[in-house]
């Protein structure tokens, strides 16, 4: 599989080391608005460089790309790559708006195309050590999520997009929210039933830099999650409290489980941890282009992104707001999306 990667900012570096890594997979062809910041990605694989994603995608030589950009553009590229019958992995989120993930899942669905979101934290070993302990079902029911991200929303410290709300839907909550939202409802075990949300706009930024969300799931699961810029020390601890044991993962320490007042550690992290992350969800999307199921569904991106569009509306309003278009119950113009 000939990979292209369009965007070669943030994790392309990471995303060109997991195609080196899996076999029968190359890195191709890199595009940039930038020249030298593609070249940086693409020149140590010999790959050829872009500064124009539709002239990758014309070019011929991707048979698969990777969508690595600020938000807003992932439908118009998605839809770009769809009529070029060119596989498609992109970034979480999906897109900043439902219609918009309605339609690029319709849009690779007529193409006969594949449309994997990357929801990265499916695929990090301290994550992965979660669901695994969860799965052996002696740990009994999950009861709690609890979630805290420490980020930086702080103007002059992100590119300026971030601050951008058509370009990127959002603040600290499309985006680190995102994650949290991806793990917490992985592990409660439910789509979201309700959402009441509060946010804070600090250092002048023009999009929100800080916010707690409390969700109720369709399975009566409480998640709560916190997200908090410019803290004094670094936080990225998810809490999940089951019958029997509770289950810390934090990215920089590992995943721990503590039961009847004995520790065991599940998974202590190294510094290997994210790039072998990056290479199980590039290797989960070669198997899903060779016919097989993602290891998460489109239905799950999509809903990531309606509770985070209902997390703003509760902000606005200052009440609770229900879901009703969870994946449990979808739309009939998102029936693509269910995989």
């Amino acid at each position: 599989m000939r990979i292209g990667i369009i965007g070669a900012g943030a994790v392309a570096s990471f995303h060109a080391v997991a195609a080196a890594r899996i076999a029968g997979m190359e890195l191709t062809a890199v595009c940039d608005l930038l020249p030298g910041t593609a070249s940086a990605v693409a020149d140590p694989y010999g790959a050829a460089v872009f500064t124009n994603y539709r002239a990758l995608l014309d070019s011929g030589l991707v048979d698969a790309v990777i969508v690595n950009t600020p938000h807003g553009l992932h439908k118009d590229m998605v839809l770009a790559a769809a009529a070029a019958s060119v596989d498609v992995l992109v970034e979480k989120p999906m897109a900043i708006r439902l219609a918009d993930c309605d339609d690029m899942a319709a849009a690779c669905t007529a193409a006969g195309v594949k449309l994997v979101v990357g929801q990265i934290q499916h695929f990090l070993p301290e994550k992965i050590a979660v669901e695994r302990a969860l799965a052996t079902g002696e740990l009994g029911a999950v009861q709690m999520v609890h979630d805290f991200r420490s980020t930086d929303y702080r103007p002059g410290h992100r590119s300026d997009w971030f601050f951008d709300r058509p370009m990127s839907g959002g603040g600290a909550f499309i985006n680190i929210g995102g994650h949290c939202l991806d793990r917490s409802l992985w592990f409660g075990g439910a789509p979201a039933a309700a959402v009441r949300a509060t946010t804070v706009n600090r250092f002048g930024a023009p999009v929100e830099t800080d916010g707690t969300m409390e969700l109720s799931l369709t399975n009566e699961v409480a998640v709560s999650i916190s997200i908090v810029s410019d803290m004094p020390r670094n936080v990225d601890e998810l809490t999940v409290v089951c019958e029997r044991a509770v289950i810390t993962a934090d990215p920089r320490r590992g995943t721990y489980l503590r039961r009847d007042g004995e520790t065991t550690i599940l998974h202590e992290s190294g510094p290997e941890d994210i790039q072998a992350g990056f290479t199980l969800q590039l290797q989960d999307f070669a198997n899903v282009v060779a016919g097989g199921t993602p290891a998460v569904s489109l239905a799950h991106a999509r809903h990531i992104v309606e509770v985070v569009l209902a997390a703003y509306e509760s902000a606005a309003d200052g009440g609770p707001v229900a879901l009703a278009g969870s994946p449990a119950v979808m739309p009939a113009a998102a029936s693509a999306l269910t995989d």
